[in-house]
């Protein structure tokens, strides 16, 4: 069964899901294997830590944070990723990394990449690393009222940037190489 506190949420709002029970996934990309979607239908849950304040990211499974990207969109000096310490108290009832992403049932803002709001529907964890939730796009934004970012994200496959593919061609490399490419997110 899923959190409680998300099943009564989505039961208040008349809001149709189905829950699959499946082996344990502890990755997005796990939980797409095992129900059998594409990754892009698969709601990644990410914590990040926006200028000292826990917030949330909701992307597709197989994309990837551009760091440098996501910084200058949310107009802020710091971004990153939040320690599971910082946040774990936040989600009683889920196991870590398991987190539904429902950032607004547990006090934080929701950021959700544009890319996922253009599918059908969702899948993602429901609380628990074997139980998910599938529902429909249109339901989800409805009910989370995501801010809904166009930026900060780098779809599978995208082509490096001629910058970092010519950094990775020069020898030897320089620390400020290996941290510029670092914040890019390769």
């Amino acid at each position: 069964m899923p959190v409680q506190q998300l099943k009564e949420f989505l039961d208040q709002g008349a809001v149709e899901y189905m829950c699959l029970t499946h082996p344990a996934a502890y990755t997005a990309r796990e939980l797409a294997h095992h129900v059998k979607i594409a990754g892009d239908r698969i709601a990644k849950t990410v914590i990040i830590e926006l200028d000292g304040k826990i917030a949330m990211l909701v992307m597709p499974a197989t994309w990837r944070i551009r760091w440098d990207r996501l910084s200058r969109i949310l107009d802020t000096d710091f971004v990153n990723l939040a320690d599971e310490q910082e946040f774990q108290d936040r989600f009683p009832d889920c196991e870590v990394g398991a987190m539904p992403p429902f950032g607004n049932l547990f006090g934080m803002t929701v950021y959700c990449a544009e890319s996922l709001t253009e599918q059908p529907e969702l899948a993602f964890a429901a609380g628990s690393h074997s139980e998910s939730l599938h529902m429909k796009t249109d339901d989800f934004l409805e009910l989370v009222k995501p801010i809904v970012l166009n930026q900060g994200f780098v779809k599978p496959g995208a082509r490096k940037p001629t910058w970092l593919v010519r950094q990775r061609n020069r020898q030897p490399e320089t620390v400020g190489d290996r941290l510029a490419t670092e914040m890019a997110g390769y």
